[in-house]
């Protein structure tokens, strides 16, 4: 049996980056697919500029040349050896959002990441000419809204892409996007694997005249997980690793999601799987048996790596606001006398939470930094509000923040329920579950289902990703891998819904839900 040292000095490992929203995470995986046998990271943080959410290029590569002189130290510190090459390696990143390019390969406007709302003009018209829902932060609603406006770059336009597509293309000179990403631009033909054709020439209908090519010829070719996606080349090596140690050659798995690598990461798949991610943005996957009945504003029609159908949704709003009020108590700590950590701080408070009363006391909060469409809201003003009689106690407020980060899911999941969709399990990963027991054990009252936190999921997306590329070239299903490859001994701990936290957060939602005109009313006076 090999060991996680001899794998490395064999290559016989698969790297996974993930560019999320405050992390690039590097994750090295053996042999196995399953032992994480080093990580590297780097933060970073989006801006607002002229109004619109961006990112720097010149931080995606800076930043990923970080995380994986990261990784490689990590790897030195643990065996002993630095890996000189790799088994395969997958790139992955946020969804969505707009990077577009002109013939030349360079960037025609700032990258619009999927934050932004300022496409509802496109999404309302392409969701009625297609006849499937076009969130705001899809691709095909940023580029059509330049359209629209009839922004000075359209007509220069040759490529579209999403950030993963992007630094994959740099990396390999190639043009592609694996199929779960690639739903995120624009909708995809379950039975064919790639764009809807019938969709594509509608819309190329509607941009005749104003798009310098047909559609298809702008975005990414679609690929399946499995499916080879191109190698390394001279320059992506030195894109990826500036010392000169890495080699070319390298093969790479299709670009994927944050999505699809979440699904990956918590062994959801399979129909009637589920799975929960909760960052900076908070999203559900529902992986679904058959078509919905109806067009949803609150759902995204999106699919698995394997090309699968499933029913998103999405919420621009996760859990920063709550680490925001976490820094506060950790502050207070610190100029009491008493300094804690981030983690101990956090633990204390989620623990704390489990004492509150089951409807919070009637506390509300509200996480919105930014717009929420499920929610109404074009902009966001986060707000913690009460009533004068209500039980302002720390496990109260505790019980309402992390309430709160699951309110505007629960809104759109009993959409989901509405159209009777089957879910046997949903699992549940990011960060603010690594406290054992609470926010599992909430967001099991708040979705009414079992929620299972595994163990493998603990490097999230990152992880995820390493295992598509683990799973590059192999011919069976991608979920018949996972069962029996991957989680075939992963220990999972699950959290059945307590009726009484069902009861209580089922209070605080008909609050919450009612409160949403003081959200509104905030974005207009503030």
């Amino acid at each position: 049996m090999s060991t996680a040292r001899d794998d490395i000095l064999a290559g016989r490992t698969s790297l996974g980056i993930e560019f999320g929203s405050t992390r690039i995470k590097a994750c090295l995986i053996g042999s196995d697919a399953t032992e994480v046998v080093a990580t590297g990271a780097f933060s970073w943080e989006n801006r607002l500029e002229e109004g619109l959410w961006t990112y720097g290029l010149d931080e995606v590569w800076s930043g990923l040349q970080s995380a994986f002189a990261d990784l490689v130290a990590d790897a030195h510190d643990r065996y002993g050896v630095r890996p000189a090459t790799f088994g395969a390696i997958g790139i992955s990143a946020m969804m969505h959002g707009y990077l577009a390019f002109d013939a030349a390969g360079d960037l025609l406007v700032p990258f619009r990441t999927w934050r932004n709302t300022n496409t509802g003009v496109a999404a309302s018209e392409l969701t009625e000419l297609l006849g499937v829902n076009i969130p705001l932060r899809w691709s095909i609603a940023h580029l059509h809204q330049a359209v629209v406006d009839a922004e000075a770059h359209v007509p220069q336009l040759d490529f579209v892409t999403t950030l993963a597509g992007y630094v994959h293309w740099k990396l390999t000179g190639e043009r592609v996007l694996g199929v779960g990403d690639a739903s995120g631009m624009f909708p995809i033909d379950s039975t064919t694997g790639g764009y809807d054709e019938r969709m594509l020439q509608a819309y190329d209908a509607l941009a005749a005249d104003r798009l310098p090519a047909p559609l298809t010829a702008l975005l990414p070719a679609v690929l399946p997980a499995g499916a080879a996606a191109g190698a390394l080349t001279d320059e992506g090596a030195l894109l990826l690793d500036p010392t000169g140690t890495t080699p070319a050659g390298i093969p790479l798995c299709p670009p994927e999601g944050d999505a699809s690598t979440g699904m990956v990461a918590t062994n959801s798949v399979a129909p009637r799987t589920g799975n929960v991610s909760a960052g900076t943005s908070i999203f559900a996957m529902v992986v679904l048996e058959r078509p919905l009945g109806e067009v949803h504003h609150e759902l995204d029609l999106v699919t698995t790596p394997a090309g699968d159908a499933v029913a998103m949704v999405h919420c621009n709003n996760g859990a920063s606001e709550l680490a925001a009020w976490a820094g506060l108590f950790t502050r207070f700590a610190s100029a009491a006398g008493n300094p804690v950590s981030d983690d101990a701080a956090f633990d204390a408070l989620f623990r704390e939470a489990l004492a509150g009363e089951a409807d919070a006391g009637g506390l509300i909060a509200y996480n919105h930094l930014a717009g929420e469409p499920i929610a109404g809201l074009d902009e966001g003003r986060p707000l913690f509000v009460r009533t004068p009689d209500s039980a302002f106690t720390l496990a109260n407020f505790m019980r309402a923040q992390l309430y709160g980060v699951f309110g505007t899911l629960a809104l759109g999941m009993q959409v989901l329920t509405a159209e009777g969709v089957g879910l046997d399990r949903m699992f549940a990963h990011g960060g603010m579950f690594r406290t054992a027991g609470v926010a599992q054990r909430f967001l099991a009252g708040a979705l009414g289902a079992p929620v299972a936190v595994g163990e493998l999921a603990s490097e999230g997306g990152a992880w995820g990703i390493a295992v598509l590329a683990s799973y590059l070239g192999h011919a069976e299903p991608l979920a018949t891998y996972l069962d029996e490859t991957v989680f075939a001994a992963a220990s999972v701990s699950v959290a059945d819904p307590d009726p009484a936290d069902v009861a209580g957060f089922t209070a605080y939602l008909d609050r919450y839900r009612a409160g949403l005109a003081i959200e509104a009313a905030a974005t207009t006076a503030l």
